[in-house]
């Protein structure tokens, strides 16, 4: 932290009963926000700063597509942005149904400091790369996204919090990311007019197929890196998770596709459809048995949509923001995206790709547009 954010930071502490506490800051990763491991006393916790002036202005509750697109993309796409009271309340909102969410001690958000339960160091990526029994953990996560599943998208986190619709205008917005990122750094150029209509229109009529299902509550960022192993408590309670503050009312394929289609980190084919499947029989075992055919176009449209999403947001986070380690994983993101246009529900959009971007030039891996 800069001297005046850290001064400002020592000033919520002592508030919040943690004068004179040791810091020690976190690494950062692709978002705005910065966390510090606070200790004093005997006592661990987790302070989370996201400076308010550092991302665009989030969505207002009520308000209209074209007032969205104007004021950015956090707010076409219905991203928190730098929103603490959303984080707040999306953790409160977990813990009263059973889910492992960190408890908050305290919160200014007005400056953007948030004073949260320490998970500890065990995170989902850490433990498996470790050797930690993956079928465990996965089990887990499927069960707890199940339980969050079995009741509908609540209309609000908290009194004055709405959970937003993960909408057409928010799903476009994220595909767009495509066109208008990984394009340029791809193929060295801008992608033209025309070319931006017809992947916009293709994508709007795919998506015609999962809007028609309940929504559900959805994480939205539901991976390895986002989540903690907790096993001394028991059940649901086991996954701890963290950065849920863009969470959105949408279906319910799409958690299920952040951690099985993992874009930092392989996930064995056979384990993944094995979680899809127990995802499946928790939903039968609600009396919520997903249609066959249904089921299996509703992950692909959805993974294919968060593919191609992640795939722009890698390229933004090269050119834009000058974070090119990104770039390492798009092999895998695009390997993931062929495979789930491969779907017969997604035959347009897989010859828009493969005329528009053609495969030689997917594999980015240097911020130049360099391809492998």
């Amino acid at each position: 932290m800069v001297s005046e954010r850290l001064e400002s930071a020592r000033a919520f502490l002592a508030e919040a009963g943690w004068k004179d506490a040791r810091l020690s800051p976190l690494p950062s990763d692709a978002s705005t926000r910065h966390y510090t491991r606070v200790a004093s006393n005997g006592r661990v916790a987790m302070l989370m700063d996201q400076p308010q002036s550092r991302e665009a202005p989030p969505c207002p509750s009520h308000a209209t597509a074209d007032e969205r697109r104007a004021l950015g993309y956090n707010a076409t796409a219905r991203l928190a942005g730098a929103d603490c009271g959303r984080f707040i309340a999306t953790a409160r909102f977990l813990r009263r149904r059973g889910i492992g969410a960190p408890d908050i001690y305290a919160g200014d958000t007005a400056q953007g400091f948030v004073l949260l339960e320490d998970f500890g160091d065990e995170l989902y990526s850490d433990v498996l790369e470790n050797g930690g029994a993956g079928d465990d953990l996965y089990a887990a996560a499927i069960d707890a996204i199940a339980q969050l599943h079995a009741e509908p998208a609540p209309h609000q986190l908290a009194p004055g919090t709405s959970l937003h619709a993960f909408d057409q205008v928010a799903c476009l917005a994220e595909t767009d990311l495509m066109t208008e990122w990984f394009m340029p750094l791809a193929l060295g150029r801008r992608a033209r007019d025309d070319e931006v209509d017809e992947h916009r229109a293709l994508w709007r009529e795919a998506l015609q197929s999962v809007r028609a299902q309940a929504p559900v509550f959805v994480h939205r960022d539901y991976h390895a890196q986002n989540l903690f192993w907790l096993p001394a408590r028991t059940g649901v309670a086991r996954v701890g998770m963290i950065d849920f503050q863009d969470a959105v009312a949408g279906n319910r394929s799409y958690d299920l596709i952040s951690l099985l289609e993992d874009a930092r980190r392989d996930v064995a084919p056979g384990l993944a459809c094995a979680m899809k499947q127990r995802y499946a029989n928790a939903m039968k075992a609600r009396g919520q048995e997903p249609d066959a055919d249904a089921w299996s176009a509703e992950i692909a449209v959805t993974a294919a949509q968060r593919n191609t999403k992640i795939a722009g947001i890698f390229a933004r986070l090269a050119s834009r923001d000058g974070k090119p380690r990104y770039l390492s994983h798009l092999p895998r993101v695009w390997g993931y995206l062929e495979h789930d246009l491969e779907h017969p529900a997604l035959a347009k959009l897989r010859a828009w790709y493969d005329r528009t971007i053609p495969k030689e030039s997917r594999r980015v891996t240097k911020s130049d547009g360099a391809a492998t």
